[in-house]
């Protein structure tokens, strides 16, 4: 519409500017030819203009009153007749007036000095000049000599011709205003219907991208309307395209999920059918070792790291299980969880497991409690314990700090170990994903621990957040007091959480 306005706005002006132009050129023909008739005014008897041959030689006949304007002159023009050889000006000579008697005879009414030297001053060529004369105006002047070695000035006033211009002028620019604001208003109002499928078809597209297609099954049900896409207009081009996007979104979604069911069926059934062979492989292996036969150290040593590597695949199975139980969406328990208590034991567990790092407790005066499921927390808590552990030095401090909100309670976990790598903090969550140099992996890591850790708080509806520098990691997990509907993120209770040194 701006677009359509400002064209109209240059086609009007296009316009308007002819119109003001022809009618300017058409008014000064007009003077030109009154200047003309004033420079060979008519003898008083009606016997026609200056003998031919005369070149306007400005001689009255006998009889005549050269101290009234000749017939024909207007009230405001100006006359003079000024004789070069004597520097003279005729007395006969100045600005047409009106008597002063009230009769409807006219005469002249002599010039100031200004503005008859102002005139005096133009060249007599017989050409029209427009001057400002001053103290009495524009005027249209044109001066010639005449045949007695006179020469002749004659100015008529130009107040009327740009009082004319000005009016068509100011007419031209509110008619096109006015035409403009109708134009604008109606093309604005045909615009808004015309572009109303339009809009309709982006509120489809805004309620497709408002679902949460990365995962699990989508009900990608949104269409548009089939009046909004017909194909001979542009607008159901695009809502018929739309359609035909969202057909093909929402069968490549259901593949994508049908194969994610098969793959957490695959994962979740092998880990299952995998629990029973690792039991027997382990028992074997312990049965072995403590049989009463006499074994060579070789053999001995085979068998225990027969039984080491049976016990980390059984905890890497167990944990793929978990991930495929909970990607089911298998059901927790929902029960209270004092998580003070939880933190103590799991403080305990870890100080047993590695006695050479510095273990310590930030727990407020009341417990806090929790609505979730107390080993699976347990299982939270034990993983980030064991990961700031396996990825620090011994005698670095873990700090494992609790906090109640408004209606959530916050988990800190706190390791002064060399830090997470920035590029890989976006991805600590995930499945697999393993440090690099920045954090040691003399334990091993299967890469599941976190992965497991994010699932568990999300399946509780909380979530969970790392922030990392060197020197500090700070791990947060927000859990729900009571029930949601809506549960804070890591974000908003990002003042909660510790400094970063």
């Amino acid at each position: 519409m701006a677009i359509i306005v400002v064209l109209l706005t240059t086609l009007g002006i296009a316009v308007g500017g002819t119109a003001e132009i022809f009618l300017r050129k058409q008014l000064y023909d007009q003077i030109d030819a009154r200047l003309a008739t004033a420079m060979h005014p008519a003898r008083p008897n009606g016997g026609g203009n200056q003998p031919q041959g005369s070149n306007g030689g400005f001689k009255p006949p006998s009889g005549f009153d050269t101290s009234r304007p000749f017939i024909g002159s207007e009230i405001g023009s100006i006359s003079i007749v000024y004789d070069p050889s004597t520097n003279t000006v005729d007395d006969n000579s100045g600005i047409v007036s009106p008597k002063t008697d009230g009769s409807y005879d006219t005469g002249y009414t002599p010039l100031t000095t200004a503005a008859e030297s102002q005139l005096l001053a133009l060249k007599a060529d017989g050409t029209a000049h427009d001057i400002d004369i001053e103290g009495y105006g524009s005027y249209r002047v044109i001066a010639d000599d005449t045949d007695n070695g006179t020469i002749r000035v004659i100015a008529l006033s130009l107040k009327n011709n740009n009082s004319t211009l000005l009016r068509v002028a100011l007419v031209i620019g509110g008619a096109l205003l006015i035409a403009l604001a109708i134009a604008g208003w109606a093309g604005a109002l045909i615009v808004r219907a015309t572009l109303r499928p339009l809009r309709r078809v982006a509120s489809t597209a805004t309620r497709v991208s408002e679902l949460r297609l990365d995962r699990g099954a989508v009900q990608l049900a949104q269409r548009v309307p089939d009046g909004d896409t017909d194909p001979r207009t542009e607008v159901g081009q695009v809502g018929a395209a739309l359609n035909q996007l969202l057909d093909h979104v929402g069968n490549a979604l259901e593949a994508r999920h049908a194969s994610e069911m098969q793959v957490r069926q695959f994962v979740a059934d092998a880990s299952h059918e995998l629990r029973t062979p690792l039991a027997a492989i382990r028992g074997y292996a312990e049965l072995s070792r403590r049989s009463r036969a006499p074994i060579s150290e070789e053999i001995a040593h085979v068998l225990s790291r027969v039984e080491s590597e049976a016990k980390r695949m059984t905890g890497l199975v167990e944990d793929l299980l978990l991930l495929a139980r909970l990607d089911a969406g298998r059901p927790l328990a929902h029960d209270p969880v004092d998580l003070t208590m939880l933190v103590v034991d799991a403080i305990s567990d870890a100080h047993a497991a590695g006695p050479r790092h510095y273990w310590q407790l930030d727990l407020p005066e009341e417990p806090v409690t929790v609505l979730g499921d107390g080993a699976r927390l347990h299982q939270v808590l034990a993983n980030l314990l064991a990961n700031a552990r396996t990825h620090t030095p011994e005698g670095t401090t873990v700090t494992v700090a609790v906090r109640a909100g408004h209606d959530a309670a916050v988990l800190h976990v706190i390791d002064g170990g060399p830090g997470i790598a920035p590029e890989l903090q976006p991805h600590i969550f995930e499945r697999f994903a393993r440090g690099d140099s920045s954090r040691s992996r003399a334990a091993g890591s299967t890469g599941l621990g976190l992965s497991i850790v994010h699932a568990v708080v999300t399946a509780h509806r909380g979530n969970v957040s790392v922030q990392s520098v060197p020197g500090q990691t700070v791990f947060t997990v927000v859990l729900p007091l009571v029930p949601p509907p809506l549960v804070p993120s890591a974000g908003q209770l990002s003042q909660m959480a510790p400094r970063l040194r």
